[in-house]
């Protein structure tokens, strides 16, 4: 599987918001601040399960008849199965926003899906607490750099509502 990068956006949007919470209107270090925001967001993608920005995935999956459930959510669009017709594979997006695809009969191998998954289409769209959480890492990572301290509470604290987990594989009939 692989997912698109971080949108340039997403990541010029997080560095402002942050150089505003540290009251920091300069641009010292652009690139260090770029590197602390992408870093922020990808932690906040991993301890949520959620990518934050919408981007594209392409995940490839056994062609079996039963569904499958695509790795990354929330999925906004299933775009393309491989070079397939319609009529050979069954897409879904239940009502957690989690993809689904199925295919019309068995082949060999695996088939590449392309989607469109994320929670914000970008920096703007993010839920106030995770925009915070991503904030306040981006501030310890940028105050903190060298030092081996853990990142305040309130990050998994803001992020931790919207955090999905899997206990076990799940089926679909």
């Amino acid at each position: 599987m692989s997912a698109a990068p971080i949108p340039p956006g997403a990541i010029a949007g997080a560095v402002t918001a942050a150089r505003d919470f540290l009251r920091s209107p300069g641009d010292d270090e652009p690139g260090v601040m770029a590197q602390f925001a992408a870093s922020a967001l990808l932690i906040g993608e991993a301890f949520t399960g959620t990518l934050l920005i919408a981007r594209t995935v392409e995940e490839a999956i056994p062609a079996a008849t039963a569904w499958r459930l695509l790795a990354e959510a929330p999925v906004r669009a299933i775009d393309a199965v491989g070079d397939l017709p319609p009529a050979d594979y069954a897409i879904d997006i239940d009502g957690d926003a989690r993809g689904w695809v199925r295919f019309a009969r068995a082949r060999v191998g695996r088939v590449t899906v392309r989607y469109t998954a994320g929670l914000a289409a970008d920096w703007a769209g993010l839920p106030a607490p995770l925009a915070q959480g991503v904030v306040a890492l981006i501030a310890h990572l940028y105050e903190d750099r060298g030092r081996a301290t853990q990142p305040p509470a309130a990050v998994t604290a803001l992020w931790r509502p919207y955090r999905r987990m899997r206990l076990a594989t799940e089926r679909r009939s």
